[in-house]
């Protein structure tokens, strides 16, 4: 029997904890008594806990009376892990994970495990909302923008919320096979493996800065003006700047060629109206500025691992 322990703290979001708690509980059902998982929840403060929904959920244990081995100790997100204070969880979370054969995180749990010095030099992924607040928070971690969970040697970590649920099922296809996770999923209503990434839901670029530079003004005009051909040359005219010079200060300060904003924008614009309008393909293309549907098709599924039709589906 494999021991699976979920932590709980003020400010927790319940579908981080009862989407993985579903998953391995289900999957009892079609296990011997001998393979199946054994859950129980840790608080890091009192028994009752209040989520950051406002419900109260009770803990089998706090820290002093908890066990701190298991087959896999999972920490999920919500506002309490990365606002909180975590004084008092830290020691027992890093002596945990020294004595547990598995260990990872669901959405924004992976603030929790980096403040305890768990993510450094790790591959880690956390909402696609937090990737960049994690980046910064915690520099030594290797942090993935676009996978809905990345699978590091003993550590796991998983993008938003029902992520938890994804993570969790490859968990169990990995422990007991595909055939009793296919037969989980089924019962949840949820595919073994999504199409695609957090890059789904992700917009491809930040928001671009309002205050009045050179760049910024050379990325309005190209967000105003997706239909037609932008070029890096066009693009430098707009900032007052010679070609190679404005390339160096783009990719200087966001990071992006100008041509991947550009690309990313197109997308973005496509999306949208995917999302929100029943406009044929054709003119999602024109309108976003690719030249064709195929172009369109192939953009979206280099970035997106999903069809432009798929998309709509999905999200229209």
């Amino acid at each position: 029997m494999k021991n699976v322990a979920i932590l709980l703290f003020p400010e927790v979001l319940m579908l981080d904890v009862a989407g993985p708690i579903e998953v391995f509980s289900l999957a009892n059902r079609y296990l011997a008594p001998a393979d199946q998982y054994r859950i129980c929840t840790i608080s890091s403060t009192e028994p009752t806990v209040r989520a950051s929904n406002g419900l109260c959920m009770l803990a089998d244990h706090v820290l002093t009376d908890a066990p701190s081995q298991f087959d896999l100790l999972l920490i999920p997100g919500g506002p309490g892990a990365y606002n909180g204070e975590h004084a008092e969880l830290l020691p027992w979370l890093r002596d945990a994970v020294a004595t547990s054969r598995r260990y990872g995180s669901i959405c924004t749990g992976a603030f929790l495990l980096g403040e305890a010095g768990l993510l450094d030099g790790r591959q880690v992924t956390t909402h696609w909302n937090y990737t960049e607040r994690l980046a910064k928070r915690f520099p030594n971690a290797c942090v993935g923008t676009d996978q809905i969970y990345i699978s590091d040697g003993d550590l796991i970590t998983s993008g938003g919320i029902t992520a938890g649920i994804d993570m969790a099922l490859a968990i169990l296809a990995e422990d007991h096979g595909k055939q009793v996770a296919v037969s989980v999923a089924k019962v949840l209503l949820v595919a073994t493996k999504r199409q695609g990434g957090q890059a789904q839901f992700s917009p491809m670029l930040a928001e671009v800065a309002r205050e009045e530079s050179p760049v910024s003004r050379a990325q309005h005009y190209a967000l105003e003006n997706l239909e037609e051909d932008l070029n890096v040359e066009r693009l430098a005219g707009v900032a007052g700047m010679s070609a190679r010079n404005f390339t160096r200060v783009f990719s200087r300060e966001t990071r992006l060629t100008p041509m991947e904003f550009v690309q990313g924008a197109r997308i973005d614009r496509a999306r949208n109206l995917l999302e929100t309008s029943d406009l044929p393909l054709k003119t999602v293309a024109y309108r976003a500025g690719f030249r064709s549907v195929r172009c369109m098709r192939v953009r979206f599924n280099d970035r997106l691992g999903l069809t432009p039709a798929q998309y709509r589906h999905q999200f229209g």
